[in-house]
Order: structure tokens, then C-alpha cells, then sequence
């Protein structure tokens, strides 16, 4: 008899869980749609786990990185070509939006569809995966950018920077002093 009760008991709490709605974690949302909406916390969270796990600094989204990011993935998109040049190279397009960067570097990718592929392409690409773990940057701009009527159908740029003042070699200077 109290198997019967325990077994009614498991199958009326599994009805309930049923009911309940399991969310899709943000890093799967497909890029591939009208309107989608990169969730860029998730992707710097993502990146800083990634970097913490492999002995360098957190990373933060950077609004004016964010605007440098999109720029070029629409850029790419809108030329339907895979190219970091294709509206500048990445210092002429930080310097002309203002951008004091003493260190950046940048990956481009196409095809993906969503956060979790993009950033398992450029965890598996050696160039890809050294900028992601380049030592000294600390901000981070990111974008997707959908083209219904390209090959790729969505074009990725992710931008890592410093703006830390360094010396001749690149060493970030001490708070306060400059060379």
C-alpha cells in the first residue's frame, strides 16, 4: 500500500514539473531571425570564465567597443563578405570612433547561428582562441549582425581591448604615470 501512495505521490509531482517552462539559456538564441537580440552580459561572462580558466582577467562590455562591434558586423553583413578590413582596419575604426585603445585585438567569424557556436569556433582556432586569452585587455564589444540573403546568414565580430596606458613595449605603465 505505501508503494502505491509513494508512486501516486512522484507521478503527481512530476505532472506539476511538467508544467513548468524550461528556459533556453540566452547563449543559444538564434542569431538567424529578425530582431534577435545578442545577449552581450551572457557573452562577457562567457569570455570571463573562459579567460579565468585560462590564467588571464575578467573582461567588461565596453558601450563604445559595442558600437565598434556592430559597425562591422553590419559592415560584413550588408557587403555579405568575412573580412576584418572590409570597413577599416580595426585601429582606424577605434581611433575614428575615439576610442583610446592601448591594446586590442579582434575576431570576426560567419555562419554561426548562435553565442555557443560562435564562441566554440573561436575557442577552437588557434588565432581565434589567442586573441580571446590576449593578456592585458580588461573590455569587451561584441555583435551579430543577420543577413536573410547572404551565404552566412550572420556575421559575428567580437572586439577585446585595454585602454590602459602601456609603455614601448606594451607594458601596462603603473596608475598615475605616463611615458
Amino acid at each position: 500500500m505505501r508503494a502505491w501512495i509513494a508512486i501516486i505521490g512522484l507521478l503527481a509531482l512530476g505532472g506539476c514539473a511538467s508544467d513548468v517552462p524550461v528556459e533556453q539559456p540566452s547563449m543559444y538564441f538564434s542569431m538567424a531571425e529578425p530582431g534577435a537580440k545578442l545577449d552581450a552580459q551572457a557573452a562577457a561572462t562567457m569570455i570571463s570564465l573562459y579567460r579565468k580558466n585560462n590564467g588571464v582577467g575578467a573582461v567588461v562590455i565596453d558601450p563604445e567597443l559595442m558600437r565598434v562591434a556592430e559597425g562591422q558586423s553590419q559592415a560584413m553583413a550588408s557587403r555579405n563578405k568575412l573580412d576584418h578590413d572590409v570597413k577599416a582596419p580595426l585601429p582606424k575604426r577605434l581611433q575614428a570612433a575615439g576610442y583610446p585603445s592601448t591594446l586590442a585585438v579582434e575576431n570576426v567569424s560567419a555562419g554561426y547561428h548562435t553565442l555557443a557556436e560562435a564562441f566554440s569556433g573561436w575557442r577552437d582556432s588557434p588565432p581565434h582562441r589567442a586573441n580571446m586569452l590576449q593578456s592585458g585587455v580588461t573590455k569587451m564589444g561584441i555583435a551579430a549582425s543577420y543577413a536573410p540573403n547572404t551565404k552566412y546568414k550572420v556575421f559575428w565580430t567580437l572586439i577585446l581591448a585595454s585602454t590602459e596606458p602601456r609603455d614601448r613595449l606594451g607594458v601596462p605603465l603603473p596608475t598615475g604615470l605616463t611615458e
